[in-house]
């Protein structure tokens, strides 16, 4: 609950200059670095995977 209220106090003031995309927590993201491992070399299909290959193709159209 207090994830979420952080979330939309920052939405509230930064808004226009946020991603769009959220990064969640999850397991196999926590676990990659001990396995000297990117997610994506670790696990590319794990959802943490999925939402940083989703924020990088967000960056490069914004910034691209």
């Amino acid at each position: 609950r207090l994830t979420h209220q952080v979330a939309e106090e920052v939405k509230k003031h930064f808004n226009d200059q946020l991603y769009k995309t959220v990064i969640p927590r999850n397991v196999r993201l926590s676990e990659s670095p001990s396995h000297g491992k990117t997610i994506l070399d670790y696990d590319k299909s794990s959802t943490g995977a999925k939402a940083y290959v989703k924020l990088s193709n967000e960056f490069l159209k914004r910034e691209g």
